[in-house]
Order: structure tokens, then sequence, then C-alpha cells
């Protein structure tokens, strides 16, 4: 059974930087996207930034030019480096890993900015 394993997540001070990590417990085939969104307290949870097996990057438009999400195919891992954070980035972040007919999610790293 696939698991995903996420880390990094923590407290940082306004303007700081945090790097997420998630990997998979095993090989997924057919592994075409992977993703980071997030759930802040009372909100739904919303897309932060993906990225294909092509590399194609997508970002939501309040991380443009703060995150960058990476990945490593060899390591079925997937990276989201937060710079200049701000108190409204706090929240619960999940990676996904998407395949043609499911969704893989993991388990949720929380991350609070605050001074």
């Amino acid at each position: 059974q696939v698991r995903l394993v996420e880390s990094g997540g923590g407290l940082v001070q306004p303007g700081g930087s945090l790097r997420l990590s998630c990997a998979a417990s095993t090989t997924i085939l057919r592994l075409n996207a992977m993703g980071w969104y997030r759930q802040a307290p009372g909100k739904q949870r919303e897309l932060v930034a993906t990225i294909t097996t092509g590399g194609r990057e997508n970002y939501a438009d309040s991380v443009k030019g703060r995150f960058t999400i990476s990945r490593d195919n060899a390591k079925n891992a997937v990276y989201l480096q937060m710079n200049s954070l701000k108190p409204e980035d706090a929240a619960v972040y999940y990676c996904k890993f998407s395949v043609p007919w499911y969704d893989y999610w993991g388990q949720g790293t929380q991350v609070t900015v605050s001074s």
C-alpha cells in the first residue's frame, strides 16, 4: 500500500523559510503529477503548487515568486521550498501524488507563521 510521508513543517517567523518534503513509501507506477495543497482552519483545502512528470510547474497566485516546487523522480519525492513566509501561509500542508485513476494524499504537516 502506498503511503506518503511528509516532513519539514514547523514554526517560523514572518519572512522566514521552510522546506517541506514528501516521499512515497514505494514506487508509484503511472505517476503523472505531484503537488502541495494547504488547509487553514475554517477554510477549504486549496492548491499551492503542482509539478508534472515533465517538470511543468503551476502555482497559486498567492505564492508565486515565494514558493518553489521540485521533484526527484528517482526518490518518488516532491519538495516545496517556501520563502518570505507570511502569517496567511499558516496551514496544514498536504502533498498529493496523482495517477490517472487515483490521488494519494499525505497525512499533512503543520506550518505556523508567527512572531
